[in-house]
């Protein structure tokens, strides 16, 4: 049977396609049509219905928003969600919270459907040359299963154990990514309000020990302070949030993570929050020049946590 593929947005559009390009019969859905388009080019079939995917496929990965945008397209809580899971595989592959994946492998289960967890590492860039990194969690033979269909995708993929060991160990790298462009964005205001050439900046860090493929992406993107998006700041906030929320659960300090938080809160209060992730840079310039909009986190500080700023 083919498979199937939900959710083409700025990740999921290149992902598909890469399936698409190695052959891999495909059949998808998105919300706006408009997006199918190249899908349809690579000689993907378009359904006409989430359903309608879901029919013609025994494995379909859902690769959209978030919790509610998952819901709807499976039919859960309706009669609809046992007609569309029963004898099918689902990979989750966007980035939820752990425990909504694990209420849905419950109900997936309880179907007669089969489910892995499968959130990829990487932004549009790296989903476009099919260089993403793999995660996956679930059942050993549903894992076994799905991982060849990730081969067009992903570069390499990691075994995770069961649900949600996926999701927490994509929260793991986030957290780092968010604090390591957190961390660059405000290395090039300090040099910025200095009156240091950037450009040298870049050339200095591309050259040193702490260089690395984000750095040598998002460095660029810093010097021409060009906001067009890889990862949307939204995005970033988001899984902020949920990274946070985590970290509550599991009692654990995050001081760093948390600073972050406030940041992309304030990017996307400035309304930058369709801009890359780098767009933070505009936080950080807001608070310097005393412009910096007010804030609330979304997830409680503990006291013994909170920071000045």
């Amino acid at each position: 049977m083919n498979v199937g593929f939900v959710g083409l947005g700025v990740m999921g559009q290149p992902m598909a396609l890469n399936l698409a390009r190695a052959g891999t019969p495909l059949v998808v859905w998105n919300r706006t049509p408009g997006r199918c388009a190249p899908l349809r080019a690579a000689g993907a079939e378009v359904a006409s219905s989430p359903a309608e995917v879901f029919g013609r496929a025994a494995t379909v990965f859902l690769m959209l928003a978030d919790e509610a945008a998952t819901d709807t397209v499976l039919g859960r809580g309706t009669p609809d969600f046992a007609a569309r899971v029963t004898g099918r595989t689902v990979v989750h592959m966007g980035t939820t919270s752990a425990e909504y994946s694990g209420s849905l492998q419950d109900d997936v289960r309880a179907a007669g459907g089969r489910y892995v967890e499968a959130p990829v590492s990487g932004s549009r860039v790296p989903a476009e040359q099919g260089e993403l990194v793999g995660m996956l969690a679930g059942d050993e033979d549903a894992v076994a299963a799905v991982r060849p269909l990730l081969a067009p995708m992903c570069r390499e993929t990691f075994g995770c154990g069961p649900v949600p060991g996926a999701l927490l160990m994509k929260f793991s790298v986030n957290l780092f990514l968010i604090t390591l462009v957190t961390g660059l964005a405000e290395a090039f205001h300090f040099a910025d309000r200095n009156g240091l050439d950037q450009g040298l900046l870049r050339d200095v860090l591309d050259a040193g020990p702490m260089a690395s493929a984000v750095s040598r992406v998002k460095g660029p993107k810093l010097l021409a302070r060009d906001f067009g998006v890889q990862a949307a700041a939204t995005n970033v906030l988001e899984n902020n949030r949920l990274i946070a929320e985590a970290a509550r659960k599991a009692g654990l300090a995050s001081p760093l993570l948390d600073v972050c938080h406030s940041l992309f809160q304030e990017t996307v209060a400035q309304g930058h929050g369709d801009q890359d992730m780098v767009a933070v840079l505009r936080a950080l310039e807001a608070r310097t020049d005393g412009d910096s909009v007010p804030v609330r986190l979304s997830v409680p500080v503990p006291p013994h946590e909170r920071v000045n700023g």
